[in-house]
């Protein structure tokens, strides 16, 4: 059985009941003979590891790379280094990694990963067949036991799951029927459709179906014993088994160096560190072609530096594949030093659906600042008031578009009036529609007064991690006083900063626009949905939907209670016209209700490939989800000159 997919404007193909596909797609033929990888034999003949016929799954995954556009095989062995601006970021080697059940390739096709197939039925059931013989990073086998054990004894466990399970596993409210057929074999079935699970298998931050139970149940009240529990519990400093489950278990933030995982490296480094150490995982299930285990990159580094720092380091040379906090600003800079340091700056586009965009918050718990912020004349005279061209032209080298924070060019949604309404700067319209709110009064600067006499003065919140924000902010403040807006940057970091959103202390904030804003009928529109505290401009009402009305406030507002209608409308559609049309009528109203402040679109991300690392595309998409950054394109497949 074959089911479609439509994503990013380009087709994309799940295959299904199809043993191994490559990355671009299609089942190659490989070596029967594997190579052993020349870092490993000494552990081999010690008899430390088996050898690599019995560590690769039957079948394994096999990516043909001479299949694959600017390509080649490569030769295992050697080390990378990259940077990161904080411990925790750390995790991003699990997106770098993109070991998942399926996955995106760069068609923006979703084929198998770790799965061997997947059968889909009307959107409902989906059985997953796993590789016979795959193993955790330790060697432990990886069956349907860890599924079993991450749905009964994870997600259906009131005390580790208190708000129930993952909102991506509710069909219309309903959480799956979970059977373990045999060894390899698992089904979910809803009773209603559930578009959203397979993307969700595949993103960055991915829907994790399994743990590792081997590892796990020691940290368990139903499986350890109670006095060795009590004990690990003290000898962490937690409170109690459930918060010592959580450290120990996360599969994502890769903290724990020895909680076995599936991704190409396993950290080996306790934090806090000022630099980590990934080697090779010996069980890895990808290889290539010619039988050579995947990942040939043998170890990578991950250095920790503070992130105003970073694009000096890297041009120095010392990060081998970077891209993250590095900045359009920085590209003249890097070109400098590419002779010098032997690397090469290439310029990816992205999927963001606005370099940066403001949020008001609707949900602030000011009283004064929600009702203004509610006004959606307001939020228009705010968007009238900004100078795009201006912004372009001074930070982005008139390279940038003007635009809301909708649907890019590339998307077949994509209207040009409503990625113009209300961007074209006109301080004379804006300052009509905050005179007719009644904002008339100002102070002897020329700012005007809220009702209860305090300034409109709006403290811009920001997560201090790119400086193009807070450039932005600088003009934008300066167009806002024409209009009698003060405006304030506020940096902190990023826990800090969402943290004062999420409680309804932030008024605005600035962030990236929409992570995907390649909007296709097929896309899950949870970007323009009230779904997700994350998304700045309603974070209650996104908590009140992902506890399930426990935490957050729901929608009270009628734009806002449509679009989760819409929402639901589109889980529930079963036509490529229909979820459009659904789309298309969630964008209109971001549009028109001026959710977030779009600011320009267009601006490339720098990515900076030492001249020694092959394979890394020549031009890419960064994008978070889908792609993952580096993800999509398998950087296990990345390979190094040898010295």
């Amino acid at each position: 059985m074959t089911r479609g997919f439509t994503r990013g404007g380009v087709a994309a193909l799940l295959a299904v009941a199809v043993a191994a596909l490559a990355a671009a797609g299609g089942a190659p033929a490989f070596a029967q003979t594997l190579i052993e990888t020349p870092s490993l034999e000494a552990r081999v003949q010690a008899g430390e590891l088996p050898p690599v016929d019995e560590r690769v799954p039957t079948p394994p995954r096999v990516i043909d790379l001479a299949a694959v556009e600017g390509k080649e095989p490569g030769q295992p062995g050697g080390a990378i280094d990259w940077l990161a601006r904080r411990s925790k970021d750390i995790r991003i080697m699990n997106v770098y990694g993109y070991s998942r059940l399926v996955g995106w390739t760069p068609e923006l096709e979703l084929v198998p990963d770790i799965l061997e197939e997947i059968e889909v039925e009307d959107d409902r059931i989906f059985t997953l067949h796993l590789r016979a013989g795959h193993k955790w990073s330790d060697g432990a086998p990886f069956t349907t036991e860890d599924f079993r054990y991450k749905w009964e004894d994870v997600w259906t466990n009131d005390a580790l799951s208190p708000y129930g399970v993952d909102s991506r596993l509710l069909a219309d409210g309903t959480p799956p029927e979970v059977t373990i057929v045999d060894e390899t074999t698992v089904r979910y079935e809803w009773p209603a459709p559930n578009p959203e699970f397979l993307p969700a298998l595949a993103g960055a931050t991915p829907l994790y179906l399994y743990a590792p139970a081997h590892y796990m149940k020691q940290f368990h009240e139903d499986y350890a014993d109670p006095d060795d529990l009590a004990a690990k519990v003290e000898a962490a400093g937690l409170q109690d088994w459930v918060a010592l489950h959580i450290v120990r278990g996360d599969l994502y933030d890769a903290e724990n160096p020895d909680l076995p995982t599936l991704q190409p490296w396993v950290n080996t480094t306790a934090s806090p560190s000022e630099r980590f150490t990934f080697r090779r995982n010996p069980y890895f299930h990808r290889v290539d072609a010619q039988g050579h285990q995947l990942p040939y990159i043998d170890t990578v580094h991950v250095g920790i530096a503070d992130s105003s720092l970073i694009p000096a380091k890297t041009g120095a040379g010392d990060s081998d594949l970077q891209a993250r906090s590095l900045r359009f600003d920085n590209v003249t800079f890097l070109k400098e030093a590419e002779d010098r340091s032997a690397f090469e700056t290439r310029l990816w586009e992205t999927a963001l659906g606005s370099e940066v965009a403001l949020y008001p918050n609707m949900t602030v718990s000011d009283p004064v600042w929600r009702e203004l912020n509610r006004d959606v004349r307001f939020r228009r005279a705010l968007s009238l008031g900004i100078d795009r061209q201006e912004i372009s032209n001074v930070i982005f080298f008139g390279l940038a578009r003007p635009s809301n924070n909708t649907a890019l060019p590339a998307s077949p949604l994509y209207e040009a009036e409503r990625a113009e309404l209300f961007t074209e700067f006109d301080p004379e319209e804006a300052n009509r529609l905050l005179d007719e709110i009644g904002l008339t009064e100002r102070n002897s600067e020329g700012i005007r007064l809220l009702p209860d006499g305090r300034p409109l003065e709006i403290v811009v919140h920001t997560a201090g991690e790119r400086t193009v924000e807070i450039d932005v902010l600088q003009l934008v403040a300066e167009n806002w006083r024409e209009i009698g807006v003060g405006l304030f940057p506020s940096p902190s970091s990023r826990d800090v900063f969402r943290q004062r959103v999420f409680a309804g202390e932030a008024v605005m904030s600035i962030w990236l626009g929409r992570d995907n804003a390649l909007f296709t009928p097929q896309t899950v529109p949870h970007e323009l949905a009230p779904v997700d505290q994350n998304w700045l401009q309603y974070p209650a009402w996104g908590q009140y939907h992902q506890t399930s009305g426990e935490a957050g406030a729901p929608p009270d507002m009628d734009w806002g209670e449509r679009l989760m209608e819409l929402y639901e409308m589109w889980l529930g559609a079963t036509s490529t016209e229909e979820r459009a049309g659904i789309i298309d009528e969630m964008l209109d109203i971001h549009a028109e209700q001026v959710t977030s402040i779009g600011i320009v679109e267009g601006v490339p991300q720098p990515v900076v490939v030492a001249n020694r690392l092959h394979n890394v595309p020549e031009n890419g998409i960064y994008s978070w989800d889908p792609g993952a950054h580096f993800g999509m394109y398998l950087p296990d497949t990345f390979w190094v000159d040898q010295d």
